[in-house]
């Protein structure tokens, strides 16, 4: 099974890439983050005729969150239960056997901020979630663009992604090790150890081109899937295409 995740970034302008990248790509389940659009203007009807059955929860211009999956998922879960929030970031189901959790974390804008305390709030509703359902799908995979850069290796310039900057804070990266501390393995560590691979690049300053970018778009897989977690890598092509997205899409294959 080929799971992955993408940051579309308005899947109302990235729709044509999305469809291309489905047919190319092939992967059995997708999430998808930041689909900017209202539910009754999710397109998927044309995503079932690209073979990908849909579930999503979407708002007007900000956020929005789906799976996409060649059988249809199973027990949805819209949001993070007991967690009240307003944005839709979270959605989750259960394709083949394999509990699929798509975040969408938040940015947090900077250090210090209400937005960076509801960050760190929302990261912690999310880890106790997490351990409820590790108890009753221990088969799991918890992917999403999570806005914070694991460790040195995930960024450009560590000198400038230091420990005060967002998405590479003490608070955050040790609310995304108290994550993993519950029995989840970053997928792409797995099988690299290498420095410079990225997800994300700014749209500024020729972000792209100079390869000034950060690794924000993670797959993690339950001790159960550790050993069935074959490969896992980022697809760099989507990025290079005409009006791209700035995130490149992140998968793990399960064998």
């Amino acid at each position: 099974m080929k799971i992955a995740s993408w940051n579309v970034n308005s899947l109302n302008v990235r729709l044509p890439h999305l469809q291309q990248w489905l047919a190319d790509f092939a992967p059995d389940v997708v999430g998808i983050q930041e689909t900017k659009l209202e539910d009754h203007k999710f397109p998927d009807t044309a995503l079932l005729e690209a073979g990908y059955r849909s579930v999503f929860a979407g708002q007007k211009t900000y956020n929005g969150v789906a799976l996409l999956s060649r059988q249809p998922a199973q027990d949805v879960q819209i949001g993070i239960p007991g967690f009240e929030d307003a944005q839709q970031r979270v959605i989750a189901g259960t394709v083949g056997g394999v509990r699929i959790i798509n975040l969408y974390v938040v940015n947090g804008q900077d250090v210090g901020t209400e937005k960076y305390g509801y960050k760190l709030r929302w990261l912690e509703a999310v880890r106790e979630w997490v351990r409820s359902e590790l108890a009753i799908y221990p088969k799991l995979v918890v992917l999403g663009d999570f806005n914070i850069a694991p460790d040195a290796r995930d960024v450009h310039d560590p000198a400038v992604w230091n420990e005060q900057h967002i998405l590479t804070s003490a608070a955050e990266r040790e609310a995304l090790r108290a994550l993993l501390d519950l029995g989840l393995h970053d997928a792409f560590r797995l099988h690299h150890q290498e420095a410079g691979v990225f997800s994300w690049w700014d749209y500024r300053a020729a972000g792209f081109r100079r390869d000034l970018g950060l690794r924000i778009d993670l797959t993690l897989v339950s001790d159960a899937l550790k050993a069935e977690a074959i490969d896992a890598g980022i697809d760099r092509e989507p990025r290079t295409w005409d009006r791209p997205s700035d995130h490149a899409p992140a998968w793990v294959q399960l064998a």
